[in-house]
């Protein structure tokens, strides 16, 4: 196959989830949707927990950060999407398809450990209650985030800086409605085999020893849940930790379709839906799993309507 030297690399293709153009104004309706309810939702409950005394603690600390997250993450994939399905485009340049995939994987990673770090409150919050507010003190939740955040970024840099030493043919469509790391490794034309090992072992590694904490820390929560004498306690901690655990399912379960049907070198059209559900839906369903069923929140979200309506 004819290369293309990358430094005269215009643009990729993003093929989108279909390309029957009578789909596109249903598809460009629903992500728009679904685009600003994710946006606005996720916004307004961050506004309340800030505004809310009674919710500044780290449970609340780390949901803001998810939502925030989700909005990050959310913006990085959906805006181009949408602008490439009113415009009838499918391009990408290449600069904007390196900065779509490190700004993905930053959130990815981060969402990753913000769910680990969520789980780990849990554990402390009811396993060891009267050493809670001792061992999650603001000081460990800020560094919590900060040693999250740098673990993205310096990962999402590396497979970014691999990224940019290869070599594309001239076949560069994507068989998705963003630029997704294993996908752009498939159109390199140079030998990606030291990108393939530190991506899958990356994923493996990283996302394996957050799963592995996630599922240990609920073996002693759910033991301490059970010996709770109260029905309502039981019910409460269960309902807190069953929302985690729902959004946790959901995230893990897609991302490792996504990559094992990548290793499996399966059609890259079938890892498209369940790129959709942990890009585009899970940060949309986060809010209304974790919050909009919790009492407190309610309670913050109604006296901030409040507070909004006595303005007018």
């Amino acid at each position: 196959m004819k290369l293309e030297n990358r430094t005269v690399i215009a643009e990729f293709l993003l093929l989108g989830l279909s390309e029957n153009p009578e789909l596109h104004p249903l598809l460009f309706g629903l992500f728009l949707i679904i685009y600003l309810v994710t946006v606005l939702v996720n916004l307004f409950i961050i506004l309340a927990v800030s505004s809310d005394s009674h919710l500044h603690s780290p449970m609340y600390f780390f949901l803001s950060n998810l939502y925030f997250n989700d909005i990050c993450f959310n913006t990085t994939v959906v805006p181009k999407m949408l602008v490439n399905i009113q415009t009838q485009s499918k391009s990408i340049s290449y600069t904007g398809c390196l900065t779509q995939i490190c700004f993905g994987l930053v959130f990815a990673g981060l969402e990753n450990c913000l769910l680990a770090a969520m789980a780990y409150d849990r554990y402390v919050a009811i396993c060891q209650p009267l050493r809670y507010t001792i061992i999650m003190n603001p000081s460990l939740c800020s560094l919590l985030i900060l040693l999250s955040l740098f673990i993205s970024i310096m990962n999402a840099l590396l497979h970014s800086l691999m990224v940019l030493h290869l070599s594309f043919c001239t076949d560069l469509e994507i068989s998705n409605f963003f630029c997704e790391l294993g996908q752009v490794l498939k159109l390199a034309c140079s030998d990606t085999l030291i990108n393939n090992i530190l991506e899958y072992f990356v994923t493996s590694v990283w996302g394996g020893v957050t799963l592995l904490g996630i599922i240990f820390s609920y073996f002693p929560i759910a033991s301490s849940i059970l010996r709770i004498p109260s029905a309502g306690g039981k019910y409460k901690a269960f309902s807190t930790c069953g929302s985690h655990l729902s959004v946790v399912s959901l995230f893990y379960r897609t991302v490792f379709v996504v990559y094992l049907s990548s290793a499996a070198t399966l059609s890259p059209r079938k890892t498209a839906i369940p790129s959709v559900m942990y890009t585009v839906v899970t940060p949309m369903l986060n809010p209304f799993i974790y919050s909009l069923r919790n009492k407190d929140m309610m309670g913050a979200l109604r006296k901030l309507i409040s507070r909004i309506s006595s303005f007018h």
